[in-house]
């Protein structure tokens, strides 16, 4: 399947990321453990998923379908 990533660097490190197989975000220091909490509980989660929706999964039956037109 497709995995979506979508990280926020912060002084050139990575602080928190949206992983679409986990289905929310997900914090790696103090500060992106607490935006995690919040932005799991609030409308950047539904933001998210909804880009997900628009931009991978449409563009995965595009390639899909490029794909089984080759072979």
């Amino acid at each position: 399947g497709t995995e979506f990533i979508d990280s926020y660097v912060f002084n050139k490190a990575e602080y928190i990321r949206f992983n679409s197989t986990v289905g929310r975000y997900v914090g790696y220091t103090e500060l992106g453990l607490k935006n995690a909490e919040a932005w799991n509980k609030g409308p950047q989660l539904g933001q998210e998923q909804g880009e997900l929706e628009r931009v991978c999964k449409r563009n995965a039956d595009l390639d899909y379908r490029a794909i089984l037109d080759k072979t």
